[in-house]
């Protein structure tokens, strides 16, 4: 019975409307069956005078009217409180399926252990009313897209074991003036009845920056108007669950920064916790792997630290995506059991895109593999940081060849001996390319994230943004010009002098490397030749027939 009240409390309007709906339309049948009663019951000159006076598409005409006119203004207010098209719809906002277990929530401690402090304060109601009987009504999650912010709102909901209302935040975008500030508020309709049904509810809004984005002022055509009004009837929903304790919690996750939001929103009393969701570290991501290959079948072969330390900066989704993937490799060579040759084919299309069909002919791959042995030797050698992860000479997305090289462990920033091996490990192509050929191809330039660019915005950060050139000089200069802050001519050319001593400095370095290993690079481009590609044991083992190791694991010292 108590859910039949709440189903009435929350659909009170559409009854009245459809009750008048049926009303007009049973008194303009009767109206009808009674007049063309009469009409038959007429002599038939009578009858004949009646039609010649107003006419049987007078009776059907004033039957439609008496339909479609209460029913035009009972829609109309309909449409304004809340319904139709104002109202979200049972596919849009739906008591979701949860059912993610607290567990299976992986690659995100430090998120957890900030939203299992709403679990406690939801479950225990003891608990809330020692801290002064206030739940935390609005939490927002930040982040990076894929990294599990809904996977996280739903576990939320499962150990609480509530009712979670979602939505996304451009369903309370709309054409029409008031729709989002009418469909804001059927939300926060149906999440009352659904708490005093269950006892609680959470609504999660996904994409929260679609609607709260700061309100600024009209200039036309309503619709910073209509922005305006669905941010304030947020507002005013959040601030309307202090009034009574009923026991619902507000989460919305975005993937803008905080500062992009309005500034209401965000204040202190109604997003009072702010989650921030990052990337898996090393750790997370072998959890994640080792999570992800035990719901499907793989080999022994299968090495989960390996695959983290390759995946650097995937997401929990892209994770996900990349067993997948391999799943749908291995199927499509008639296998049920995942290998590693699979996964690192599946990482190679998550990460690079599909092979292209573009044929080499035999001039360009041995120009190509001569390329990326430069890269390959070099970042092997002399890069601080990096592996070598995996050379091809297969053309995907544009690019005839890469060698692809990861961080051995996470970095948030740089120095100048890690920028100065980058800028090495770009230009070591050209460098290579003049010891083989005599002259260059064009390899290196050609657009942006080419090698030649990429070391020239390297080295240009480093002259005029960190004050690492020759010359000395100090400060962000780059920032100064964006400001509209003049600079001298002559800070010109030696910030630009700087910028070319870098890049000279560095070919230097890399030339007189290459040349004391040509034999090593010859061999290195021979193997690509030959076997198109070259995973990362297989560079391994090359350098190692050298007798050399990485510089970014060199052999420990001994005291």
């Amino acid at each position: 019975m108590k859910r039949i009240i709440v189903w009435i409390k929350i659909h009170w309007l559409f009854l009245i409307v459809g009750a008048l709906f049926a009303f007009v339309f049973i008194s303009a049948a009767l109206f009808l069956y009674f007049a063309l009663d009469n009409f038959m019951g007429m002599e038939s000159y009578m009858r004949r005078a009646s039609l010649a006076q107003m006419g049987l598409f007078l009776l059907v005409y004033i039957f439609s009217m008496f339909i479609q006119i209460p029913l035009f203004i009972g829609m109309q207010y309909y449409l304004m409180q809340g319904g139709g098209i104002g109202r979200l719809t049972k596919e849009q906002v739906t008591r979701a399926k949860a059912n993610v277990k607290w567990d299976e929530v992986i690659g995100m401690d430090a998120a957890k252990q900030e939203a299992w402090e709403i679990v406690k304060l939801l479950k225990d109601r003891s608990l809330l009313k020692v801290i002064g009987g206030k739940i935390v009504k609005g939490t927002l999650m930040i982040g990076p897209p894929g990294c599990g912010k809904t996977y996280l709102a739903k576990a939320i909901a499962t150990e609480c074991g509530l009712p979670m209302i979602s939505a996304v935040g451009s369903e309370f975008v709309g054409i029409f003036v008031g729709q989002g500030a009418a469909r804001m508020k059927s939300l926060f309709k149906q999440a009352r009845g659904m708490a005093e049904l269950e006892g609680g509810c959470l609504i999660f809004i996904d994409e929260i920056d679609s609607f709260a984005r700061p309100r600024m002022a009209d200039h036309g055509f309503g619709g910073n108007i209509s922005h305006n009004a669905t941010i304030n009837q947020f507002l005013t929903e959040l601030d309307g669950l202090r009034q009574q304790e009923n026991n619902i919690v507000v989460i919305a996750a975005t993937n803008v920064p905080e500062d992009e939001l309005d500034p209401a929103i965000t204040r202190a009393g109604r997003f009072d916790r702010k989650i921030h969701v990052t990337k898996p570290n090393l750790d997370e991501r072998i959890k994640l792997f080792d999570f992800y290959t035990s719901r499907v079948e793989v080999d022994g072969s299968i090495k989960t630290d390996v695959l983290a330390r390759k995946t650097l900066g995937f997401s929990p989704s892209d994770i996900d995506s990349m067993i997948r993937e391999a799943g749908l490799i291995a199927l499509r060579e008639k296998r049920t059991v995942i290998t590693m040759k699979d996964l690192s084919e599946a990482y190679d299309r998550v990460t690079f895109g599909l092979k292209a069909n573009i044929v080499l002919t035999e001039k360009e791959k041995i120009w190509t593999a001569y390329h990326e042995a430069g890269h390959a030797v070099i970042a092997y050698l002399t890069h601080p940081t990096n592996d070598v992860i995996k050379a091809t000479i297969i053309p995907r997305k544009g690019s005839l060849g890469f060698v692809f090289q990861r961080p051995t462990e996470e970095l948030y920033s740089s120095n100048k001996e890690l920028l100065l091996a980058n800028i090495k490990v770009c230009v070591a192509s050209y460098i290579a390319e003049q010891i083989k050929f005599g002259s260059t191809s064009s390899g290196v330039g050609g657009g942006r994230g080419s090698d030649f660019d990429t070391a020239m915005r390297i080295a240009h950060a480093m002259a005029w943004q960190y004050g690492m050139g020759k010359s000395g000089m100090i400060g962000d200069f780059h920032a100064m010009s964006h400001n509209g802050i003049l600079i001298s001519e002559k800070t010109k050319e030696t910030l630009d002098a700087d910028v070319q001593d870098i890049l000279q400095t560095c070919m230097k370095d890399v030339r007189e490397v290459l040349a004391a290993h040509q034999e090593l690079l010859e061999y290195f481009a021979q193997e690509l030749l030959k076997k198109q590609e070259l995973e990362y044991d297989e560079i391994e083992a090359i350098f190692q027939k050298f007798g050399l190791r990485p510089a970014s694991r060199p052999l420990p010292t001994i005291s």
